[in-house]
């Protein structure tokens, strides 16, 4: 008698039955409705409405302070940034709200956020800053870089009277 005959043929067992492929399926189907998500995929958010590069006076720029549902507005030395995304510090109550809706220039370049700092005659010339030492003009660069990289620039400030203010108001 041989080896062979002695043992019976070992049978492999499968799971790959008609029955247990559909069970797998059913099981698979009932784990996929219990953990899929329960509401739709998230929507995007609407884009924000256009913004048009624009010359503004400073009474032009004066309600761009955050009230009324307005966004903020502050110059830099002739740039004027949209700080609307920084509402909590540059709007309505904010500890920088003085400089809403105005040339924040000398404030930003001396390190002080009193009135006294900004432009009183919105109608006069604009404040040319020749007064301000070396330290206060490099303080006042640093905030234009800053502000140039986290907000976008929607303007530029010129005075009453200037003939590009003239024109754009023609355009309107």
């Amino acid at each position: 008698m041989s080896v062979t005959d002695a043992t019976p043929a070992a049978e492999v067992a499968t799971i790959a039955t008609p029955i247990n492929l559909v069970l797998f399926s059913l099981f698979a189907l009932i784990v996929y409705l219990r953990f899929r998500p329960s509401t739709p995929a998230a929507t995007l958010p609407t884009a924000p409405p256009a913004t048009v590069f624009r010359i503004f006076t400073p009474p032009q720029l004066l309600p761009f302070d955050g009230q009324n549902n307005k966004p903020v507005y502050l110059a830099v030395r002739g740039k004027i940034f949209d700080v609307s995304p920084g509402r909590n510090f540059y709007g309505p109550g904010g500890p920088y709200a003085n400089f809403a809706g105005r040339d924040a220039s000398r404030g930003l370049a001396c390190g002080s956020f009193d009135a006294e700092m900004l432009t009183e005659d919105l109608k006069g010339p604009l404040d040319r800053l020749e007064d301000l030492g070396g330290e206060e003009m490099e303080a006042l660069r640093g905030w234009e870089e800053r502000f140039g990289e986290k907000y976008l620039v929607v303007g530029r400030l010129v005075p009453v009277g200037h003939a590009e203010a003239e024109a754009d108001e023609e355009k309107k």
